[in-house]
């Protein structure tokens, strides 16, 4: 049993998967707040699964809000210490793109587009099948992520931004979600527990 969460963006979740099926999960817009709704949300799901001690956590890296993503990374490293058990990390981006493969069958590839800081938008491009990336995540602008981005069809919370930006396509709300851990391929549910920024950090080091 994997317990997968996700604070990275506006969205809070949890969710149990058993062999690649959903057995419980729970998904709030909480905007901020993660920190205090995460702990009793996962303590909830597990006491609704008769109090089951998860196998594995698997953990959204990010890119997202700087504080979501270590909120739930700090989480995931906590617990998985509590119960002994391995922890791993996945990507908003795959996290996104795999949902929306499973409810569009017939999609081809899509580009998923997250609101990022100072302006910018996180993005990444992907194919259905096989599952993959068919670009690296960059975070830009949104004319310059208008023309990085070809897909028709763009999901995410920047979504509406970057088709806006470009003129044309279909823009499709969307924030990522624990539950849809179950979708993704073993390669993207083994990542190192470590943040994905997507963009540099604003601080930057004084000079000697």
């Amino acid at each position: 049993m994997i317990l997968a969460i996700d604070t990275a963006t506006a969205a809070c979740s949890a969710a149990l998967i058993d062999g690649g099926t959903v057995r419980l999960a729970v998904s709030e817009e909480v905007g901020r707040g993660h920190a205090e709704r995460l702990v009793p949300m996962v303590d909830a799901l597990l006491k609704d699964a008769g109090g089951v001690v998860p196998d594995a956590i698997l953990v959204d890296c990010g890119p997202g809000s700087f504080t979501g993503v270590r909120v739930g990374l700090a989480a995931a490293i906590g617990m998985g210490m509590g119960w002994s058990v391995p922890v791993r990390g996945c990507s908003s981006m795959a996290l996104v793109a795999a949902a929306r493969f499973a409810a569009d069958p017939a999609l081809e590839a899509c580009a998923v587009a997250l609101t990022g800081g100072h302006g910018e938008l996180f993005v990444q491009r992907f194919r259905a099948q096989p599952f993959a990336e068919a670009s690296d995540l960059v975070s830009l602008a949104p004319g310059e992520a208008g023309r990085f981005a070809p897909e028709a069809v763009v999901v995410g919370s920047g979504a509406a931004v970057l088709v806006e930006a470009r003129g044309r396509g279909e823009a499709i709300a969307a924030l990522p979600d624990g539950a849809s851990a179950a979708l993704l391929p073993p390669a993207f549910a083994d990542l190192p527990p470590r943040p994905i920024y997507g963009r540099p950090p604003d601080a930057k080091p004084k000079a000697a």
